[in-house]
């Protein structure tokens, strides 16, 4: 049996979404009578961030290739880093590690490519939705992403952070995401919404949304890693 390791902690909400979703794919597959095996490695979410915030995404880096390191030398066969936003180092970080690193970015562009979509709003923390790491992987296959106006950005994030992190789901949080939403699709003409972001599901919990399908990074980057157990 093929060993997932999981870089979790980022936050450790969605770790735990991880993890339950990781046993019920699992089984759902190979039955319920058999559970994977996950090694999880949990890093704090906050120093991350202040690595970002500094300006510093090098350290961050390598504080995500030690994770990964650790891991590898448990036993895990590959690893998933289990959020959208440390994605902006993940080249860095796979080129220094022994072991495969299945990309949320990767896998959530093959399910948008599934689907036909070709124009998609992207939500997630500021350094999601700022940087270029999402778009310059989905160009490739002439999907454009559009995120929401610089205070709906400022909004999100700040909600993101203060709110999601620490599992607050306030009704009117999610009122005013899904008014970005339904924004976005009358005036930027998008045709899903990725939530590039693995607390949002937490809040939008619906695969439908403000007129538009939600596409879940946490279930996609799941499916991918147990595709990969099972191979």
């Amino acid at each position: 049996m093929k060993t997932i390791g999981v870089v979790g902690g980022l936050g450790p909400e969605s770790t735990i979404e991880y993890y339950r979703l990781l046993i019920a794919a699992y089984q759902k597959r190979a039955g319920d009578r058999v559970l994977p095996s996950i090694l999880i490695y949990s890093v704090d979410v906050y120093r991350g961030l202040a690595f970002l915030d500094a300006g510093q995404p090098d350290l961050l880096a390598d504080y995500l290739a030690e994770a990964v390191r650790k891991l590898a030398d448990a036993g895990a066969d590959f690893a998933i880093i289990s959020a959208n936003t440390p994605h902006l180092v993940f080249d860095q970080v796979q080129t220094t590690s022994s072991i495969p690193i299945l990309s949320i970015v990767e896998a959530a562009r093959g399910e948008a490519k599934a689907r036909g979509v070709k124009r998609i709003g992207l939500l997630g923390t500021r350094f999601t939705m700022r940087a270029r790491f999402y778009p310059d992987v989905f160009t490739r296959e002439d999907i454009m992403l559009t995120i929401p106006k610089d205070d709906e950005v400022e909004y999100i994030h700040d909600k993101y952070i203060n709110e999601l992190l620490k599992r607050i789901c306030l009704p009117a949080t999610r009122d005013e995401l899904l008014r970005i939403i339904r924004r976005m699709k009358e005036e930027d003409r998008i045709e899903a919404v990725l939530l590039a972001g693995t607390e949002l599901p937490l809040i939008l919990t619906e695969s439908f949304a403000g007129g538009v399908p939600l596409l879940d990074t946490t279930k996609i980057h799941v499916e991918a890693a147990v595709n990969r157990l099972l191979e």
